[in-house]
């Protein structure tokens, strides 16, 4: 019996001569449609196209091709604004720019992209196939296939490159239905018209440095990089539950066996003396701290293979893709893993600083901001959430705990008040007090604080505690962030203005006041008159002379992000 879709195809097609024996073929998602006998036309794959995209059906075979797209809907709007007609094959030939996109795909994973996301193995497969296989070459389905499935990478592609792929729900414009669907159809006619799918696909990725040094640099670390799915060691586990401790422990030695450990082999779990011995030994090895546990550094370094790399280098990439699309003239760029800052003018790296960042238990937020105001000589108003964790239940325990950190405790007329008058049981979180430290070289927040509004209450600052900076592992503070070379940053701030000075204006503050205040230790601030772009960033890795830097996941952020984004790669 001839279907709707066979006589549609039959009316358009009078020289179809046979049906194809192939359409049972279990490779194939759909049911094949008459084969004919020379190459297939555009004006029959454009009738095939409406047959798929615009008829309502509910033949299972269709329904596993649509499933197997992702981006369906923008798809069947993009085919519907060009009556249909096919934009990658041509007469049962591939145009150009199909031999082109297929080409990128294969290299895809330098831009921080998974190949197999974008159908690289069925296009790959149907490509052979044409080349091989007459009558493959002359199946007209087969070819639509293709057409759709080519759109349907592009238009992913597109949508990685330029969203990225974290968080992709929280996009306001995914409801904006004209929008997104204009979206889609805007970057795949621009592929089409460029004519040069490596440049359409590098103009649509971030500019900044950060970001052109991961990919700079991806090359060398997928050249040899080791493919291997090695075994994940969950953690943190109870050690209160003997029952998890051994699951812990038979992970942790699986895990090392694989790692080379041979002789953990022998026992179904080994001693505690002959763990630390082979831990000692991996320690050594990977240059950290030697003392035979197994501690969240080991955990974190075995857990840390080349797949889970690779993943958190796309999770990089795709946070850059999140930072505004213009790179500003001058700016500061703080990642928190590194524990560095950079100073940034003109594309040009200014200078580094070593820096100290919050604890994984008061972790420092990411932060987009500009730097408007320094004080020198600060006074340290304690935060509300560190008086809730810390203070009020060390003034519980002792009314002299403030006087033995240095502290001071005001009214809100910013009278004094003695800690030892107050009742401090009844009070369950917050206080109507200020807690506050003096100004001077004792001061947590050493000689200067650089300022920036934020609603966490964090700040950049000098330190009271400058020999913490030796520190290989510098997540020390309550939250905010410790600047060792805090001179070269008031120094870049004072040139930003200078830089910026127009006819009649004077200069608020230079390098020189600035340490001339200090001398005197005189309290002062300034304000900014062109405040300075700030961004506080969590990046797992980067990249560096051609080289991939990775850093420990501090705060595990990385971690959940690879299981909730990428839990198969």
């Amino acid at each position: 019996m001839i279907t709707l879709r066979q006589g549609i195809l039959l009316f358009a097609f009078l020289h179809a001569l046979l049906w194809m024996a192939s359409c049972q073929q279990a490779s194939e998602a759909r049911e094949q449609p008459p084969a004919i006998d020379k190459l297939p036309t555009g004006e029959f794959i454009r009738q095939d196209l409406r047959f798929l995209l615009q008829q309502h059906t509910t033949n299972e075979s269709t329904d596993s091709l649509r499933s197997s797209l992702f981006m369906y809907k923008p798809l069947q709007a993009f085919y519907q604004s060009k009556n249909f007609e096919p934009v990658w094959v041509d007469t049962g030939y591939w145009t150009r720019p199909a031999l082109q996109l297929m080409a990128y795909i294969d290299t895809a994973a330098f831009d921080g992209l998974f190949p197999e996301d974008y159908h690289q193995d069925r296009l790959t497969s149907l490509k052979t196939l044409f080349a091989k296989d007459s009558l493959g070459r002359i199946n007209g389905a087969l070819w639509t296939e293709a057409e759709m499935m080519l759109t349907d990478a592009a238009m992913r592609i597109v949508y990685d490159l330029k969203q990225g792929r974290l968080k992709p729900d929280s996009l306001h414009w995914r409801h904006d239905s004209s929008r997104y669907l204009s979206f889609f159809a805007k970057h795949v006619s621009g592929i089409l018209e460029t004519g040069d799918v490596n440049l359409y696909m590098g103009s649509l990725q971030p500019q900044w440095p950060v970001y052109r040094e991961i990919r700079r640099a991806i090359p060398d670390f997928l050249t040899s990089m080791d493919t291997t799915q090695y075994s994940y060691i969950p953690f943190p586990y109870q050690k209160s539950d003997s029952t998890d401790s051994i699951r812990f422990v038979r992970n942790l030695r699986l895990r090392l066996i694989e790692e080379g450990y041979a002789a953990l082999s022998k026992k179904p779990l080994p001693d505690s003396q002959q763990l630390a011995m082979v831990l000692s030994d991996y320690q050594k090895k990977k240059n950290l701290v030697v003392d035979g546990k197994a501690g969240p550094s080991v955990v974190r370094s075995l857990n840390m293979t080349d797949r889970m790399k690779r993943a958190f280098i796309a999770i990089s990439l795709d946070k850059i893709k999140e930072l505004p699309d213009s790179v500003p003239d001058t700016y500061v760029w703080v990642n928190l893993p590194s524990f560095q800052l950079q100073a940034w003018e003109m594309d040009t790296l200014s200078f580094v600083s070593r820096i100290i960042v919050g604890k994984p238990v008061t972790p420092t937020p990411e932060i987009t901001s500009k730097i408007s105001d320094l004080v020198i000589y600060p006074t340290w108003t304690v935060p509300p959430g560190i008086i809730q964790k810390e203070m009020l239940p060390g003034l519980k325990r002792n009314p002299g705990y403030l006087a033995r950190k240095g502290l001071n405790l005001y009214n809100h007329k910013g009278e004094s008040v003695d800690p030892a008058s107050i009742d401090w049981s009844k009070y369950k979180k917050a206080i109507p007090f200020k807690i506050q430290q003096g100004s001077g070289d004792d001061n947590a927040l050493g000689v200067i604080k650089f300022n920036f509004d934020n609603p966490h209450f964090v700040y950049l600052h000098d330190t009271n505690q400058r020999y913490l900076f030796k520190n290989k592992q510098r997540a020390l503070s309550h939250g905010c962030v410790r600047v060792q070379e805090w001179s070269a940053l008031a120094a870049l701030i004072s040139r930003n203005d200078s830089l910026r000075l127009k006819p009649g204006d004077s200069l608020r503050f230079t390098t020189d006041s600035v340490h001339h205040w200090i001398a005197a230790k005189q309290k002062n601030r300034v304000l900014v008159k062109h405040p300075v772009p700030l961004f506080i960033r969590y990046l797992s890795c980067e990249g560096r002379d051609g080289q991939m830097i990775f850093y420990d996941d501090i705060y595990q952020v990385d971690k959940k992000l690879k299981e909730r984004f990428f839990a198969t790669r």
